[in-house]
């Protein structure tokens, strides 16, 4: 068997609970390497959960090698800019753990990584995980959720960087 190629980290930024997922192509079939979360133990105190987020991400960088990161893009609701500035502050340093590891970084916006995997870019979270579960052959959706998004935005680079008009298709 071949060394895969490409070796994808999928990311579900969070400040309390980041979804990661790996996935790899092997002689020819998506394999899931391993998913899970990086759990923020320290409440309230912005510096600390920052460096939990980031030691984290740099352990599953270290302990499973992918090749490329793939991260959800930040969505601001005009209701809510406060959770977007929070949420940019996680996303920026595990842009910075990918970065200092050598990773290709991509991002991908949430109605993109939807569209693509059900052909609805508005589609309910039940609906993606229904796609993962089918995807990677799973009798029930990974908890917590953060998993199976970080699993779809893993799928979502994987299927878009294997295209020709990749460039055209992401961001």
């Amino acid at each position: 068997m071949s060394e895969p190629q490409q070796r994808v980290l999928g990311i579900d930024p969070g400040l309390n609970i980041t979804g990661y997922a790996v996935v790899e192509k092997v002689g020819g079939k998506l394999k899931l390497v391993e998913a899970g979360v990086v759990r923020g133990k320290s409440r309230g105190d912005m510096p600390a959960r920052l460096k939990e987020v980031f030691d984290g991400v740099t352990d599953v960088i270290e302990s499973l090698k992918p090749t490329d990161l793939a991260i959800e893009e930040l969505y601001s609701h005009y209701e809510r800019p406060k959770t977007s500035i929070l949420m940019g502050h996680a996303r920026g340093v595990i842009c910075l753990a990918a970065q200092q590891a050598g990773l290709a970084i991509r991002s991908y916006a949430a109605t993109q990584i939807k569209l693509l995997l059900t052909g609805n870019g508005r589609a309910p979270k039940s609906q993606v995980q229904r796609a993962i579960c089918r995807e990677f052959g799973l009798a029930a959706p990974p908890e917590p959720p953060d998993v199976a998004d970080a699993m779809a935005i893993a799928l979502c680079h994987h299927y878009l960087s294997n295209k020709t008009s990749q460039a055209s298709l992401t961001h």
